[in-house]
């Protein structure tokens, strides 16, 4: 599952101020308050959404948090269902899964998790509607319901098979090229790179990548977002994050693939009254396109994204001809001052007649 990292931690804080010796039972008073995140993805076959539940208990809260059981509902059901023009035309009951890769360096517990997950393509035109039912440790009941449309249409400037990325010009002179995105329904748009190399060592061969955040910017949709791609970031991106191993003879960069993630105005809604904020009042809105039954609360939120990748490898497997980098660019990567010492050489057949092409 790429990029679940949008689940965000809740904290309670009750302040009660007494002017009378009245005691006041906080866990009493509790009424449950559901967690759900859902993200539909059109270009992903399987959907997750995380439900918890917020807690209050005698004892260290932070100790609390680390029990599993203390953020969970005692049962949880639901399903989501397809319509199209108010219409019905699928629906998938949610099923149980456990992720075992969260992250332990937070408050909470890890690295397991429970989720519920369902199967399916989705449709771009319809709409997706989420139903839940929630059942607390006194076996009360309530639901927990949400409704969201697609984002489709992401496209870039990058999708043509000529495209190629111009990082430098004349040694050590760096060029800054922006990629178009065209924003299809989305409201927030996120771009970023992944550079994907080989290590070659006496002992044999190593797939390695990173990724460059190229920004996030809020769009119109139908309209489009540039993202600037300064050269000279990509050589010491690769200075910083190729390591400077000895056993390493040589290095090929394999492809740059171009991940766009566009959000939906739900998803961008939520990102906004949810950014951290410098002013001294620190009192900001809540934002939710959920409803809870019988008086309880929910927050979080049930929305979509799509996922668009555009993946240039260094030699094109249908035209060798084609480059991923424009030669000056590869260059500049096997001899540049900024990356000479990462012993990169060019396997391309274009560069043959280059003394840095791979031996």
């Amino acid at each position: 599952m790429r990029n679940f990292s949008l689940f965000s931690l809740l904290t309670l804080v009750l302040t009660v101020f007494s002017s009378c010796n009245e005691k006041i039972d906080l866990v009493g008073d509790f009424k449950e308050t559901a967690i759900v995140y859902g993200l539909l993805d059109i270009s992903e076959t399987t959907h997750f959404i995380k439900v918890t539940r917020a807690f209050i208990g005698p004892g260290n809260s932070l100790e609390i948090a680390q029990i599993p059981d203390s953020s969970y509902f005692k049962h949880v059901s639901g399903k989501v269902i397809e319509l199209v023009d108010g219409i019905q035309t699928k629906s998938w009951n949610l099923l149980d899964s456990t992720l075992v890769n969260k992250s332990s360096e937070g408050v909470f517990y890890a690295p397991n998790e429970k989720v519920k997950y369902f199967s399916g393509t989705l449709n771009e035109d319809a709409q997706y509607k989420l139903e839940l039912t929630l059942t607390d440790a006194q076996d009360r009941t309530f639901k927990v319901t949400g409704q969201t449309t697609l984002v489709s249409g992401l496209k870039t400037s990058a999708d043509i098979q000529t495209y190629r990325f111009e990082f430098a010009d004349d040694p050590g002179s760096y060029l800054s090229k922006g990629i178009s995105v065209t924003a299809g329904n989305a409201h927030v748009i996120n771009a970023s790179l992944e550079v994907n190399y080989t290590e070659f060592k006496t002992a044999g061969t190593s797939a390695k990548l990173f990724n460059w955040n190229l920004g996030e910017s809020e769009s119109v949709p139908g309209g489009s977002t540039t993202f600037s791609v300064p050269g000279e970031t990509f050589y010491n991106l690769i200075a910083s994050n190729v390591t400077n191993d000895p056993a390493v003879t040589k290095r090929n960069l394999n492809s740059i693939e171009l991940v766009i993630t566009g959000g939906s105005e739900e998803l961008s809604n939520y990102m906004a009254v949810n950014k951290p904020t410098s002013s001294l009042a620190q009192s900001k809105p809540t934002y939710t396109n959920l409803t809870a039954t019988e008086g309880n609360r929910v927050i979080g939120i049930f929305a979509s994204r799509q996922t668009y990748r555009v993946n240039k490898p260094f030699i094109n497997p249908n035209n060798t001809n084609l480059r991923m980098m424009t030669q000056k660019s590869v260059a500049e990567l096997c001899t540049g001052p900024i990356t000479y010492q990462k012993l990169f050489c060019s396997q391309h057949v274009g560069d043959q007649t280059f003394s840095y092409h791979c031996q």
